[in-house]
């Protein structure tokens, strides 16, 4: 797969990034300290990751603008083009030393995604994709799930935490969806999860109350593998709802009927 010079600069960013988490990562497993200790400690490294993939993207196209976790959001020269990255999505995960984290980077021009990269640095499994171009994981073309019966099929979700709003919400998506499908998986890595419906891991993820930088390059690898992405609502925008929900073709109607309600 030889891609764009766009996509090109991003894999080459993701894996900058992502030598520098797994470096952090290792030190993470090895930290006893208390959680606000550990916690800063992640947070410089996510810090760190995120300097890298600026240096990288803008220092190659300067031009761009920049929406990121942690530094915010840039116009560009060019407001038509811009970069959205998520330097750690999985934080919790990664705080526990749980490997299963991911670099989201995607580049949107005049309202629309046409790349992304989703890098899996603890499992070297780099996912990406280019409008037209198919969806890849490292040297392979991947594809969703060929599954057509829900209750054959494995779903993602993320579960509220912390006392949010959106709690009720789940809970009753799950108590209609588990009694149909062959499991509920929460990884915790809403990138990850998207990435892995691409892959065909899972038939298909719903999630609310995400951010931009945590859909952004999912939303078109899961539509280069063959998948389908809406907002729950079904009039309003992935992006700007936070509220997403993908599946394979066969499964997406009675999937979204469910979640739906």
């Amino acid at each position: 797969m030889i891609g764009s010079a766009n996509l090109n600069i991003m894999i080459k960013a993701a894996r900058k990034a992502g030598r520098s988490l797994v470096k952090d990562f290792r030190e993470v497993e090895n930290l006893q300290v208390s959680m606000k200790g550990a916690g800063d400690f992640v947070s410089k490294a996510d810090i760190a990751a995120e300097n890298i993939l600026k240096e990288e993207l803008l220092g190659a196209r300067p031009t761009y603008g920049w929406l990121a976790e942690e530094g915010g959001e840039a116009a560009g020269e060019d407001p038509t083009r811009r970069w959205i990255v998520d330097p750690l999505d999985g934080t919790t995960n990664f705080l526990h030393g749980l490997p299963h984290w991911a670099i989201s980077i995607a580049l949107e021009h005049k309202g629309k995604i046409v790349a992304g990269v989703i890098y899996d640095a603890a499992k070297d499994e780099m996912y990406f994709a280019e409008k037209g171009e198919g969806a890849w994981m490292n040297e392979t073309r991947i594809r969703v799930s060929g599954r057509h019966r829900m209750i054959e099929s494995v779903f993602s979700t993320g579960l509220p935490f912390g006392g949010r709003s959106d709690l009720p919400a789940t809970l009753q998506d799950l108590a209609r969806l588990m009694p149909v499908c062959a499991g509920v998986r929460r990884w915790g890595a809403a990138a990850l999860d998207m990435a892995y419906v691409a892959a065909g891991r899972y038939e298909g993820f719903w999630e609310r109350r995400l951010n931009a930088w945590d859909l952004a390059a999912g939303i078109i690898i899961v539509k280069e593998a063959g998948g389908l992405v809406q907002p729950l609502d079904p009039e309003s925008d992935i992006l700007s709802s936070g509220e997403v929900i993908c599946a394979n073709e066969p499964i997406f109607d009675n999937f979204a009927k469910v979640i739906r309600g």
